[in-house]
């Protein structure tokens, strides 16, 4: 079981590799009893059948399983459908999420403040968030900074460490950001997400880093940012549209320029 940790170590981002773990660990008896895989709960059915299968692979055993799959009738749940997509709109806290972000900021470090600001201002997901603001500061200690933020047009190029952004199914490409919090996070120090959790927890607080995310995409597009823009700054497209249409967008300096002007405002309309 240890070999496999490192395989999907190799493969996976941290977090997802340690769920992936924890689920063959529980549930692994399953690739010899699939049948058993249909009184899982729906909430966790799909990461555990994606589990099984990497499981599966990782013995030599993908085309069996995936038979065994098939003559028992387990058919894949997907938690990507537009009821759950709906139940997410109408269930946002975005009301409460200013509140928290208060109290979240004065409950951590100043480094884990700015990230903070950081994670609202780009949308990244956490791991992202994580790995872009570290990144810029080792980058920054090594005078290499320039080969990921591209000042001229003042765009994190995250597509240039494909290794930390570009996944198997969640990607992030490139990321809209003021100079001046670039420079503030190159002079910080790093953040863990361990830490973090603690200092919020002690105070009482629940991490509420994906609601940042989501507070990012809805502030856009009310403030007049297209929904394919959005998209792009959130990973949403696929790898080889992206190098496509990359450097075809009309103008790239303008839109740095729009989204900097409704980025500028976010943190304190959150906080008002």
């Amino acid at each position: 079981m240890t070999n496999f940790k490192e395989f999907l170590f190799t493969k996976f981002s941290t977090q997802y590799a340690k769920l992936q773990y924890s689920y063959v660990r529980k549930y692994g008896s399953l690739i010899d009893n699939p049948g058993e895989i249909n009184s899982i709960p729906l909430s966790i059915r799909s990461n555990v059948m994606k589990s099984l299968i990497n499981f599966s692979k990782y013995l030599g055993r993908y085309e069996a399983f995936k038979s065994q799959l098939k003559n028992y009738g387990i058919k894949w749940v997907s938690s990507d459908n537009s009821f759950n997509s709906f139940l997410a709109i109408i269930n946002n806290n975005h009301s409460t999420l200013g509140a928290w972000y208060s109290k979240a900021i004065k409950a951590v470090s100043n480094n884990e403040k700015l990230w903070l600001k950081f994670t609202l201002l780009t949308g990244l997901r956490k791991s992202e968030a994580i790995n872009s603001f570290n990144l810029i500061i080792q980058l920054a200690e090594e005078g290499k900074l320039s080969e990921y933020f591209n000042e001229e047009q003042g765009i994190l190029e995250h597509f240039k460490y494909r290794e930390l952004f570009l996944r198997n199914s969640k990607n992030v490409y490139i990321s809209i950001i003021a100079k001046r919090i670039v420079d503030e996070i190159a002079s910080s120090q790093p953040v863990y997400y361990t830490t973090l959790r603690k200092h919020l927890q002690k105070n009482k607080l629940r991490v509420r880093i994906k609601e940042l995310r989501s507070y990012f995409a809805t502030y856009l597009r009310k403030h007049g940012i297209l929904a394919e823009y959005i998209d792009l700054l959130q990973g949403r497209i696929p790898k080889s549209v992206f190098a496509k249409h990359y450097l075809k967008i009309e103008s790239v300096k303008e839109l740095v320029q729009t989204v900097n002007c409704v980025t500028a405002t976010m943190e304190s309309n959150l906080l008002s």
